[in-house]
């Protein structure tokens, strides 16, 4: 489903829609109450949702699709401005799956390709994941959502967190060391996931750095990192070149940019780096995974989270060849099992958890217990 209140972005997007035969556009709305009105009649499995719309914007829609249709996966379509990202990322922590920032399509013909790669990669990547999940709800795998409105932190329990279909999962130990970095990594649904997270770590980091690489283009992650700081009481900003690596601090990798962290002394120091996109993506997370079995070998207990692509399973292999920890979102929690399903599904991983899970399962690791 295309939701827009312009006639030219709805049929424009729609067309690109079409031309792809793996997907199909069942419904076009003009504003949220008519996206409302029919989104169940149309059976459609994701909503393309544009957020200033008359009658009934983006953010007044979302949770009544949402509470509509349980499962389906809605994508913000907002502006490159700080409001749209500001607005973007509210509308994740209400239920959205994702986002795409919208370019100026008539005057950018390069970012307007951008827009029309990214976003049939993610319908692809959510219809891909809602059939999944529609299929093992039906071969009574998981339970049915339940209304967001009663949906509640912790009520999510484990679901087969060592398979994957019914192959059992490899995992390996966890490094006996001393953990002395936490890194994340994350994308598709990634913004609501780090929020979990670092909710459940609050008070459990203060003896160690973290750094995050979240993919969002520039200004989205100065946001993020805003939105981690109210709600978790955690310090969090953008990276800086330069920094040095604070214990109790979270650094964001900055949009558009990969964050690494390089040896100085006896200090560790983040550069920040415009190098090529690895995985169609700067930030990635394989460069910083890299950068930081090279600093802190068996030091590094990396976490993967919900999101599309492999980005993090080539660095993850680098960090647990030299000792270091892996954690994986599992499937059942994980808006798009991809990042996380590579890592696990590779047998890089000391656990795979759910959501709420992991938090209490990296805080044993930091304090020097087992899984």
């Amino acid at each position: 489903m295309v939701v827009d209140d312009s006639a030219v972005i709805r049929g424009l997007v729609s067309r690109w829609l079409r031309e792809d035969p793996d997907i199909e556009v069942v419904y076009s709305a003009i504003n949220g109450a008519v996206a409302v009105r029919n989104v169940k009649s149309c059976n459609a499995e994701v909503v393309i949702l544009d957020i200033e719309m008359p009658e009934m914007d983006g953010m007044t829609a979302l949770p009544k699709l949402v509470t509509a249709v349980p499962d389906i996966k809605v994508i913000m379509a907002s502006t490159l401005t700080r409001r749209g990202a500001k607005i973007s990322i509210e509308a994740m922590a209400k239920g959205a799956a994702d986002y795409v920032p919208k370019p100026e399509l008539a005057r950018d013909g390069d970012a307007a390709a951008v827009f029309r790669r990214d976003i049939i990669a993610k319908i692809k990547a959510l219809g891909a994941a809602t059939r999944s999940r529609r299929a093992r709800r039906a071969s009574g795998g998981i339970p049915a959502p339940a209304p967001v409105s009663t949906r509640r932190a912790g009520a999510i329990q484990p679901v087969r967190p060592s398979f994957y279909g019914t192959a059992p999962i490899k995992l390996r130990a966890p490094a006996q060391s001393r953990h002395r970095i936490l890194a994340v990594g994350s994308s598709t649904g990634g913004p609501q996931a780090l929020l979990t997270l670092f909710d459940g770590l609050k008070g459990k980091v203060s003896g160690l750095p973290v750094v995050i690489t979240q993919h969002m283009p520039a200004t989205f992650t100065a946001i993020l990192a805003e939105h981690i700081t109210k709600q978790t009481g955690l310090p969090c900003a953008e990276a800086r070149d330069g920094e040095t690596l604070k214990n109790g601090q979270l650094y964001i990798a900055p949009g558009g940019h990969h964050l690494l962290v390089e040896k100085q002394g006896a200090a560790a120091v983040i550069r920040i780096n415009d190098g090529p996109a690895e995985n169609f993506c700067r930030p990635s997370v394989d460069p910083m995974f890299r950068s930081l079995a090279q600093v802190f070998g068996a030091g590094v207990l990396g976490i993967i989270l919900t999101g599309m692509g492999h980005d993090g399973r080539d660095g993850g292999k680098v960090v647990v060849d030299a000792g270091g920890t892996l954690l994986a979102q599992d499937e059942d929690t994980s808006v798009v099992w991809g990042m996380p399903g590579a890592v696990a599904t590779e047998g890089l991983c000391s656990a795979v958890l759910p959501l709420t899970h992991i938090a209490p399962a990296a805080a044993k690791l930091i304090a020097g217990g087992g899984l």
